[in-house]
Protein backbone atom coordinates (compact mmCIF):
# COMPACT_ATOMS: atom_id res chain seq x y z
CA UNK A 1 0.00 0.00 0.00
CA UNK A 2 2.78 2.43 0.87
CA UNK A 3 4.48 1.87 -2.49
CA UNK A 4 1.21 2.64 -4.27
CA UNK A 5 0.82 5.84 -2.28
CA UNK A 6 4.41 6.80 -3.05
CA UNK A 7 3.88 6.14 -6.75
CA UNK A 8 0.73 8.27 -6.72
CA UNK A 9 2.58 11.10 -5.02
CA UNK A 10 5.10 11.20 -7.86
CA UNK A 11 2.27 11.88 -10.27
CA UNK A 12 0.67 14.69 -8.30
CA UNK A 13 2.98 17.43 -9.59
CA UNK A 14 2.61 16.64 -13.33
CA UNK A 15 -1.14 16.22 -12.86
CA UNK A 16 -1.34 19.63 -11.19
CA UNK A 17 0.81 21.19 -13.93
CA UNK A 18 -1.36 19.58 -16.60
CA UNK A 19 -4.49 21.02 -15.01
CA UNK A 20 -2.95 24.50 -14.86
CA UNK A 21 -1.72 24.20 -18.45
CA UNK A 22 -5.27 23.38 -19.50
CA UNK A 23 -7.10 26.22 -17.75
CA UNK A 24 -4.62 29.13 -17.83
CA UNK A 25 -4.76 29.69 -21.63
CA UNK A 26 -8.55 29.84 -21.33
CA UNK A 27 -8.48 32.37 -18.52
CA UNK A 28 -6.05 34.90 -19.98
CA UNK A 29 -6.26 36.92 -23.17
CA UNK A 30 -3.64 35.67 -25.62
CA UNK A 31 -3.03 38.31 -28.32
CA UNK A 32 -3.97 37.10 -31.79
CA UNK A 33 -5.51 33.84 -30.61
CA UNK A 34 -9.28 33.35 -30.74
CA UNK A 35 -11.13 31.68 -27.82
CA UNK A 36 -11.37 28.33 -29.62
CA UNK A 37 -7.64 28.42 -30.28
CA UNK A 38 -6.96 29.27 -26.64
CA UNK A 39 -8.96 26.24 -25.53
CA UNK A 40 -7.13 23.89 -27.90
CA UNK A 41 -3.83 25.47 -26.85
CA UNK A 42 -4.64 24.52 -23.28
CA UNK A 43 -5.48 20.97 -24.35
CA UNK A 44 -2.24 20.82 -26.34
CA UNK A 45 -0.10 21.97 -23.39
CA UNK A 46 -1.89 19.54 -21.10
CA UNK A 47 -1.19 16.71 -23.55
CA UNK A 48 2.53 17.56 -23.63
CA UNK A 49 2.80 17.33 -19.85
CA UNK A 50 0.76 14.15 -19.54
CA UNK A 51 2.47 12.36 -22.42
CA UNK A 52 5.96 13.31 -21.25
CA UNK A 53 5.35 12.50 -17.57
CA UNK A 54 2.99 9.55 -18.15
CA UNK A 55 1.13 10.68 -15.06
CA UNK A 56 -1.80 8.79 -16.55
CA UNK A 57 -1.50 6.12 -19.27
CA UNK A 58 -0.74 7.43 -22.76
CA UNK A 59 -4.02 6.10 -24.18
CA UNK A 60 -5.93 7.73 -21.31
CA UNK A 61 -4.46 11.09 -22.30
CA UNK A 62 -5.59 10.43 -25.88
CA UNK A 63 -9.14 9.71 -24.72
CA UNK A 64 -9.08 12.85 -22.57
CA UNK A 65 -8.05 14.95 -25.58
CA UNK A 66 -11.02 13.72 -27.60
CA UNK A 67 -13.40 14.29 -24.69
CA UNK A 68 -12.16 17.80 -23.91
CA UNK A 69 -12.31 18.91 -27.55
CA UNK A 70 -15.93 17.79 -27.69
CA UNK A 71 -16.70 19.71 -24.48
CA UNK A 72 -14.75 22.84 -25.38
CA UNK A 73 -14.58 23.42 -29.15
CA UNK A 74 -17.29 21.35 -30.84
CA UNK A 75 -20.85 22.31 -31.72
CA UNK A 76 -21.83 20.73 -28.39
CA UNK A 77 -19.37 22.79 -26.34
CA UNK A 78 -20.43 23.46 -22.77
CA UNK A 79 -19.14 27.03 -22.94
CA UNK A 80 -20.28 29.34 -25.70
CA UNK A 81 -17.91 30.21 -28.52
CA UNK A 82 -18.07 33.38 -30.66
CA UNK A 83 -20.66 33.25 -33.45
CA UNK A 84 -17.89 34.00 -35.93
CA UNK A 85 -16.33 30.62 -35.16
CA UNK A 86 -17.76 27.66 -37.07
CA UNK A 87 -17.44 24.89 -34.54
CA UNK A 88 -16.85 21.40 -35.93
CA UNK A 89 -19.50 18.82 -35.16
CA UNK A 90 -18.76 16.78 -32.08
CA UNK A 91 -18.92 13.64 -34.22
CA UNK A 92 -15.76 14.82 -36.04
CA UNK A 93 -13.72 14.13 -32.90
CA UNK A 94 -15.45 10.82 -32.21
CA UNK A 95 -14.74 9.87 -35.83
CA UNK A 96 -11.03 9.76 -35.02
CA UNK A 97 -11.70 6.41 -33.35
CA UNK A 98 -12.88 4.96 -36.67
CA UNK A 99 -10.52 6.85 -38.94
CA UNK A 100 -9.41 4.78 -41.96
CA UNK A 101 -5.87 4.83 -40.58
CA UNK A 102 -7.14 3.16 -37.41
CA UNK A 103 -8.73 0.42 -39.54
CA UNK A 104 -5.46 -0.06 -41.41
CA UNK A 105 -3.55 -0.46 -38.17
CA UNK A 106 -6.23 -2.76 -36.73
CA UNK A 107 -5.72 -5.11 -39.67
CA UNK A 108 -2.00 -5.08 -38.99
CA UNK A 109 -2.64 -6.07 -35.38
CA UNK A 110 -4.81 -9.00 -36.48
CA UNK A 111 -2.02 -10.26 -38.73
CA UNK A 112 0.61 -9.80 -36.02
CA UNK A 113 -1.43 -11.57 -33.35
CA UNK A 114 -2.30 -14.39 -35.74
CA UNK A 115 1.36 -14.88 -36.62
CA UNK A 116 2.20 -15.19 -32.93
CA UNK A 117 -0.76 -17.50 -32.25
CA UNK A 118 0.32 -20.02 -34.90
CA UNK A 119 4.09 -19.49 -34.38
CA UNK A 120 4.38 -18.28 -37.96
CA UNK A 121 6.84 -15.57 -36.96
CA UNK A 122 9.25 -17.94 -35.22
CA UNK A 123 9.03 -20.60 -37.92
CA UNK A 124 9.63 -18.05 -40.66
CA UNK A 125 12.64 -16.75 -38.77
CA UNK A 126 14.11 -20.24 -38.55
CA UNK A 127 13.54 -21.00 -42.22
CA UNK A 128 14.79 -17.65 -43.48
CA UNK A 129 17.92 -17.79 -41.34
CA UNK A 130 19.18 -21.08 -42.82
CA UNK A 131 20.72 -19.55 -45.99
CA UNK A 132 22.97 -17.24 -43.94
CA UNK A 133 25.26 -20.10 -42.91
CA UNK A 134 27.54 -20.13 -39.86
CA UNK A 135 29.56 -16.93 -40.24
CA UNK A 136 28.90 -14.60 -37.25
CA UNK A 137 28.69 -11.53 -39.49
CA UNK A 138 26.21 -13.20 -41.85
CA UNK A 139 24.14 -14.53 -38.95
CA UNK A 140 23.86 -11.01 -37.51
CA UNK A 141 22.84 -9.76 -40.96
CA UNK A 142 20.29 -12.54 -41.32
CA UNK A 143 18.77 -11.83 -37.92
CA UNK A 144 18.53 -8.12 -38.72
CA UNK A 145 16.92 -8.66 -42.13
CA UNK A 146 14.39 -11.15 -40.75
CA UNK A 147 13.58 -8.93 -37.76
CA UNK A 148 13.12 -5.91 -40.03
CA UNK A 149 10.89 -7.92 -42.37
CA UNK A 150 8.68 -9.15 -39.54
CA UNK A 151 8.47 -5.70 -37.94
CA UNK A 152 7.14 -4.26 -41.18
CA UNK A 153 3.89 -6.15 -40.57
CA UNK A 154 4.03 -6.98 -36.86
CA UNK A 155 4.37 -5.04 -33.65
CA UNK A 156 8.00 -4.09 -33.08
CA UNK A 157 7.65 -5.29 -29.50
CA UNK A 158 6.24 -8.67 -30.50
CA UNK A 159 8.89 -9.09 -33.18
CA UNK A 160 11.67 -8.32 -30.72
CA UNK A 161 10.28 -10.70 -28.11
CA UNK A 162 10.07 -13.46 -30.73
CA UNK A 163 13.58 -12.95 -32.08
CA UNK A 164 15.18 -12.50 -28.66
CA UNK A 165 13.68 -15.80 -27.53
CA UNK A 166 15.21 -17.35 -30.62
CA UNK A 167 18.75 -15.97 -30.16
CA UNK A 168 19.09 -15.98 -26.36
CA UNK A 169 20.35 -19.60 -26.39
CA UNK A 170 22.93 -18.52 -28.97
CA UNK A 171 24.10 -15.66 -26.74
CA UNK A 172 24.28 -17.97 -23.74
CA UNK A 173 26.44 -20.44 -25.67
CA UNK A 174 29.11 -17.87 -26.60
CA UNK A 175 32.32 -17.68 -24.56
CA UNK A 176 32.51 -15.07 -21.83
CA UNK A 177 33.92 -11.82 -23.14
CA UNK A 178 32.86 -12.41 -26.75
CA UNK A 179 31.56 -9.06 -27.97
CA UNK A 180 29.28 -10.84 -30.41
CA UNK A 181 26.87 -11.13 -27.49
CA UNK A 182 26.44 -7.37 -27.62
CA UNK A 183 25.99 -7.34 -31.40
CA UNK A 184 23.35 -10.05 -31.23
CA UNK A 185 21.47 -8.36 -28.39
CA UNK A 186 21.49 -4.95 -30.08
CA UNK A 187 20.86 -6.04 -33.66
CA UNK A 188 17.32 -7.22 -32.88
CA UNK A 189 15.84 -4.00 -31.40
CA UNK A 190 17.72 -1.85 -33.90
CA UNK A 191 16.35 -3.89 -36.81
CA UNK A 192 12.83 -3.87 -35.34
CA UNK A 193 12.88 -0.08 -34.96
CA UNK A 194 14.29 0.47 -38.45
CA UNK A 195 12.08 -2.13 -40.15
CA UNK A 196 8.94 -0.55 -38.72
CA UNK A 197 9.62 2.52 -40.88
CA UNK A 198 9.11 0.47 -44.04
CA UNK A 199 5.31 0.12 -44.10
CA UNK A 200 2.30 2.14 -42.91
CA UNK A 201 1.46 -0.57 -40.33
CA UNK A 202 5.02 -0.96 -39.08
CA UNK A 203 4.84 1.48 -36.18
CA UNK A 204 2.31 3.94 -34.62
CA UNK A 205 4.14 7.12 -35.79
CA UNK A 206 3.56 5.97 -39.37
CA UNK A 207 -0.16 5.64 -38.72
CA UNK A 208 -0.28 9.04 -37.05
CA UNK A 209 1.52 10.60 -40.02
CA UNK A 210 -0.84 8.92 -42.50
CA UNK A 211 -3.87 10.09 -40.56
CA UNK A 212 -2.60 13.68 -40.55
CA UNK A 213 -1.74 13.53 -44.24
CA UNK A 214 -5.20 12.21 -45.15
CA UNK A 215 -6.80 15.10 -43.24
CA UNK A 216 -5.04 17.37 -45.73
CA UNK A 217 -6.70 15.57 -48.64
CA UNK A 218 -3.62 13.56 -49.61
CA UNK A 219 -3.89 9.81 -50.06
CA UNK A 220 -0.76 7.69 -49.78
CA UNK A 221 -1.05 4.04 -50.78
CA UNK A 222 0.62 1.21 -48.95
CA UNK A 223 3.01 0.71 -51.85
CA UNK A 224 3.78 4.44 -52.13
CA UNK A 225 4.80 4.57 -48.49
CA UNK A 226 7.03 1.55 -48.99
CA UNK A 227 8.59 3.16 -52.05
CA UNK A 228 9.45 6.26 -50.05
CA UNK A 229 10.64 4.54 -46.90
CA UNK A 230 11.86 1.02 -47.54
CA UNK A 231 14.99 1.61 -49.70
CA UNK A 232 16.43 4.07 -47.23
CA UNK A 233 15.39 1.99 -44.22
CA UNK A 234 17.37 -0.85 -45.80
CA UNK A 235 20.43 1.39 -46.15
CA UNK A 236 20.16 2.41 -42.49
CA UNK A 237 19.78 -1.26 -41.56
CA UNK A 238 22.94 -2.22 -43.44
CA UNK A 239 24.81 0.70 -41.89
CA UNK A 240 23.69 -0.45 -38.43
CA UNK A 241 24.87 -3.98 -39.24
CA UNK A 242 28.33 -2.80 -40.22
CA UNK A 243 28.52 -0.49 -37.19
CA UNK A 244 27.69 -3.30 -34.76
CA UNK A 245 30.25 -5.64 -36.33
CA UNK A 246 32.96 -3.01 -36.01
CA UNK A 247 32.08 -1.88 -32.52
CA UNK A 248 31.46 -5.36 -31.15
CA UNK A 249 33.32 -7.93 -33.30
CA UNK A 250 33.08 -11.66 -32.72
CA UNK A 251 35.97 -13.81 -31.54
CA UNK A 252 34.36 -16.84 -33.23
CA UNK A 253 34.81 -17.85 -36.85
CA UNK A 254 31.69 -19.98 -36.94
CA UNK A 255 28.51 -20.38 -34.95
CA UNK A 256 26.48 -23.54 -35.18
CA UNK A 257 22.76 -22.78 -34.99
CA UNK A 258 20.34 -25.59 -34.27
CA UNK A 259 17.58 -24.55 -36.67
CA UNK A 260 14.41 -26.63 -36.73
CA UNK A 261 10.93 -25.58 -37.71
CA UNK A 262 7.53 -27.22 -37.95
CA UNK A 263 4.70 -25.20 -39.41
CA UNK A 264 1.23 -25.54 -37.95
CA UNK A 265 -0.93 -27.24 -40.58
CA UNK A 266 -4.24 -27.18 -38.70
CA UNK A 267 -7.27 -25.80 -40.48
CA UNK A 268 -7.33 -22.50 -38.48
CA UNK A 269 -3.62 -21.99 -39.19
CA UNK A 270 -4.08 -22.61 -42.91
CA UNK A 271 -6.97 -20.14 -42.98
CA UNK A 272 -4.76 -17.60 -41.30
CA UNK A 273 -1.89 -18.18 -43.75
CA UNK A 274 -4.24 -17.61 -46.70
CA UNK A 275 -5.78 -14.50 -45.11
CA UNK A 276 -2.39 -12.99 -44.24
CA UNK A 277 -0.98 -13.71 -47.69
CA UNK A 278 -4.04 -12.26 -49.42
CA UNK A 279 -3.96 -9.11 -47.26
CA UNK A 280 -0.28 -8.42 -47.89
CA UNK A 281 -0.70 -9.14 -51.61
CA UNK A 282 -3.60 -6.68 -51.87
CA UNK A 283 -1.61 -4.06 -49.96
CA UNK A 284 1.30 -4.42 -52.37
CA UNK A 285 -0.89 -4.32 -55.49
CA UNK A 286 -3.11 -1.40 -54.51
CA UNK A 287 -2.36 0.53 -57.75
CA UNK A 288 -3.69 -2.41 -59.77
CA UNK A 289 -7.05 -2.97 -58.06
CA UNK A 290 -7.65 0.48 -56.55
CA UNK A 291 -8.82 -0.76 -53.15
CA UNK A 292 -7.44 1.57 -50.47
CA UNK A 293 -5.02 0.07 -47.98
CA UNK A 294 -7.33 0.94 -45.07
CA UNK A 295 -10.13 -1.09 -46.69
CA UNK A 296 -7.75 -3.99 -47.32
CA UNK A 297 -6.66 -3.71 -43.68
CA UNK A 298 -10.20 -4.48 -42.58
CA UNK A 299 -10.22 -7.71 -44.59
CA UNK A 300 -8.33 -9.85 -42.04
CA UNK A 301 -10.56 -8.49 -39.29
CA UNK A 302 -13.68 -9.73 -41.07
CA UNK A 303 -12.26 -13.02 -42.36
CA UNK A 304 -10.54 -14.13 -39.17
CA UNK A 305 -13.58 -13.34 -37.03
CA UNK A 306 -16.07 -14.85 -39.50
CA UNK A 307 -14.11 -18.11 -39.82
CA UNK A 308 -13.64 -18.26 -36.02
CA UNK A 309 -9.86 -18.30 -36.39
CA UNK A 310 -10.09 -15.41 -33.95
CA UNK A 311 -12.56 -15.59 -31.10
CA UNK A 312 -13.53 -13.27 -28.28
CA UNK A 313 -10.29 -13.97 -26.44
CA UNK A 314 -8.13 -12.93 -29.39
CA UNK A 315 -10.33 -9.91 -30.06
CA UNK A 316 -9.89 -8.76 -26.47
CA UNK A 317 -6.12 -9.22 -26.78
CA UNK A 318 -5.75 -6.70 -29.62
CA UNK A 319 -3.65 -3.69 -28.67
CA UNK A 320 -6.61 -1.36 -28.42
CA UNK A 321 -4.64 1.09 -26.30
CA UNK A 322 -2.33 1.80 -29.25
CA UNK A 323 -5.31 2.47 -31.49
CA UNK A 324 -6.72 4.90 -28.92
CA UNK A 325 -3.36 6.64 -28.79
CA UNK A 326 -3.29 7.04 -32.57
CA UNK A 327 -6.90 8.27 -32.55
CA UNK A 328 -6.02 10.86 -29.92
CA UNK A 329 -3.29 12.20 -32.16
CA UNK A 330 -5.65 12.42 -35.12
CA UNK A 331 -8.23 14.25 -33.03
CA UNK A 332 -5.62 16.64 -31.64
CA UNK A 333 -4.49 17.49 -35.15
CA UNK A 334 -8.09 18.18 -36.11
CA UNK A 335 -8.53 20.50 -33.16
CA UNK A 336 -5.31 22.39 -33.90
CA UNK A 337 -6.32 23.00 -37.52
CA UNK A 338 -10.00 23.90 -36.99
CA UNK A 339 -9.47 26.21 -34.02
CA UNK A 340 -6.93 28.51 -35.65
CA UNK A 341 -4.20 27.44 -33.26
CA UNK A 342 -2.04 26.31 -36.18
CA UNK A 343 -2.10 29.75 -37.81
CA UNK A 344 -1.30 31.44 -34.49
CA UNK A 345 1.66 29.15 -33.80
CA UNK A 346 2.99 29.71 -37.30
CA UNK A 347 2.73 33.46 -36.86
CA UNK A 348 5.01 33.40 -33.83
CA UNK A 349 8.14 32.76 -35.89
CA UNK A 350 9.40 34.10 -39.20
CA UNK A 351 9.61 30.68 -40.74
CA UNK A 352 10.37 32.06 -44.17
CA UNK A 353 13.79 33.13 -42.93
CA UNK A 354 14.69 29.51 -42.11
CA UNK A 355 15.86 27.35 -45.04
CA UNK A 356 13.34 24.60 -45.72
CA UNK A 357 15.93 21.84 -45.51
CA UNK A 358 17.16 23.11 -42.15
CA UNK A 359 13.62 23.21 -40.80
CA UNK A 360 12.95 19.67 -42.05
CA UNK A 361 16.11 18.50 -40.33
CA UNK A 362 15.12 20.31 -37.13
CA UNK A 363 11.71 18.62 -37.06
CA UNK A 364 13.22 15.18 -37.60
CA UNK A 365 15.98 15.78 -35.07
CA UNK A 366 13.51 17.08 -32.49
CA UNK A 367 11.42 13.96 -33.00
CA UNK A 368 14.54 11.82 -32.55
CA UNK A 369 15.55 13.57 -29.33
CA UNK A 370 12.04 13.57 -27.83
CA UNK A 371 11.43 9.92 -28.69
CA UNK A 372 14.67 8.97 -26.98
CA UNK A 373 13.09 9.79 -23.62
CA UNK A 374 9.32 9.53 -24.23
CA UNK A 375 7.03 7.35 -26.32
CA UNK A 376 7.54 7.68 -30.07
CA UNK A 377 3.77 7.70 -30.47
CA UNK A 378 3.43 10.61 -28.06
CA UNK A 379 6.20 12.45 -29.87
CA UNK A 380 4.49 11.96 -33.22
CA UNK A 381 1.16 13.07 -31.79
CA UNK A 382 2.69 16.30 -30.50
CA UNK A 383 4.95 17.24 -33.41
CA UNK A 384 3.09 16.10 -36.52
CA UNK A 385 0.19 18.60 -36.15
CA UNK A 386 2.75 21.39 -35.90
CA UNK A 387 4.75 20.12 -38.87
CA UNK A 388 1.61 19.68 -40.95
CA UNK A 389 0.42 23.18 -40.08
CA UNK A 390 3.75 24.69 -41.09
CA UNK A 391 3.77 22.87 -44.40
CA UNK A 392 0.13 23.50 -45.30
CA UNK A 393 0.34 27.21 -44.43
CA UNK A 394 2.87 27.90 -47.15
CA UNK A 395 5.10 29.64 -44.61
CA UNK A 396 7.90 27.24 -45.50
CA UNK A 397 8.66 25.35 -48.68
CA UNK A 398 8.13 21.84 -47.27
CA UNK A 399 5.51 19.50 -48.74
CA UNK A 400 2.92 18.29 -46.24
CA UNK A 401 3.89 14.68 -46.89
CA UNK A 402 7.55 15.29 -46.11
CA UNK A 403 6.84 17.26 -42.93
CA UNK A 404 4.80 14.39 -41.46
CA UNK A 405 7.09 11.71 -42.87
CA UNK A 406 10.31 13.15 -41.43
CA UNK A 407 8.79 13.47 -37.96
CA UNK A 408 7.51 9.89 -38.07
CA UNK A 409 10.90 8.61 -39.21
CA UNK A 410 12.77 10.65 -36.62
CA UNK A 411 10.53 9.25 -33.89
CA UNK A 412 11.13 5.67 -35.06
CA UNK A 413 14.92 6.08 -35.21
CA UNK A 414 15.23 6.89 -31.50
CA UNK A 415 17.06 3.90 -29.99
CA UNK A 416 19.82 5.31 -27.80
CA UNK A 417 18.43 4.35 -24.38
CA UNK A 418 16.70 1.32 -22.86
CA UNK A 419 13.62 3.48 -22.30
CA UNK A 420 13.53 4.75 -25.90
CA UNK A 421 11.43 1.87 -27.24
CA UNK A 422 9.98 -1.40 -25.92
CA UNK A 423 12.37 -3.36 -28.21
CA UNK A 424 15.31 -1.60 -26.56
CA UNK A 425 13.95 -2.41 -23.11
CA UNK A 426 13.55 -6.08 -24.03
CA UNK A 427 17.12 -6.28 -25.33
CA UNK A 428 18.49 -4.51 -22.25
CA UNK A 429 16.67 -6.93 -19.96
CA UNK A 430 18.74 -9.82 -21.32
CA UNK A 431 21.78 -8.58 -19.41
CA UNK A 432 23.99 -9.00 -22.48
CA UNK A 433 24.45 -5.25 -22.96
CA UNK A 434 25.12 -2.16 -20.89
CA UNK A 435 23.50 1.22 -21.36
CA UNK A 436 26.75 2.67 -22.72
CA UNK A 437 26.68 0.15 -25.57
CA UNK A 438 23.18 1.17 -26.55
CA UNK A 439 23.91 4.89 -26.24
CA UNK A 440 26.97 4.67 -28.49
CA UNK A 441 25.50 2.51 -31.24
CA UNK A 442 21.94 3.85 -31.03
CA UNK A 443 23.01 7.51 -31.24
CA UNK A 444 25.10 6.87 -34.34
CA UNK A 445 22.39 4.87 -36.10
CA UNK A 446 19.73 7.45 -35.28
CA UNK A 447 21.87 10.36 -36.47
CA UNK A 448 22.86 8.59 -39.70
CA UNK A 449 19.23 7.67 -40.36
CA UNK A 450 17.93 11.22 -39.90
CA UNK A 451 20.66 12.68 -42.11
CA UNK A 452 19.98 10.12 -44.83
CA UNK A 453 16.23 10.57 -44.87
CA UNK A 454 16.24 14.37 -44.69
CA UNK A 455 19.15 15.25 -47.00
CA UNK A 456 19.35 12.34 -49.45
CA UNK A 457 15.92 10.73 -49.71
CA UNK A 458 14.03 13.79 -51.08
CA UNK A 459 16.55 14.12 -53.90
CA UNK A 460 15.99 10.51 -54.93
CA UNK A 461 12.20 10.83 -54.58
CA UNK A 462 12.21 13.85 -56.84
CA UNK A 463 14.50 12.18 -59.38
CA UNK A 464 12.29 9.08 -59.55
CA UNK A 465 9.02 11.07 -59.33
CA UNK A 466 7.95 9.19 -56.20
CA UNK A 467 6.43 12.18 -54.39
CA UNK A 468 2.70 12.48 -55.19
Amino acid sequence: MSSAISFSAKKQLPLALAFLALIIPMMVDIPGLEPAGQRVFGIFLMAIILWVSEAIPLHATAALIIFLQILLVSDKALFALPESFTAPKYSVFYAALANPTIMLFLGGFFLADGAAKFNLDRNLARVLLKPFGKSPSMIVLGIMLITALLSMFMSNTATTATMMAFILPVIAGLPAGDKLKISLALCVPFAANIGGIGTPVGTPPNAIALGAISEQGLQISFLQWMGLALPFALIVLLAAWQLLLRLFPSSQKEIDLNIQSTFDTSKPAMLFYVTAGLTVLLWLTEPLHGMKSSIVGFLPVVLLLATKVFGVKELQGIQWHVLWLVAGGIALGKGVSTSGLDAWLIGLVKWGAIPAILLAFTLALLALVMSTVISNSATANLLIPIGISLASSGAVDIPVLQAAFFIAVGASLAMALPISTPPNAIAYSTGAIETKHMVLAGSIVGAVGVLLFVFVAPQVWSLLHLIP
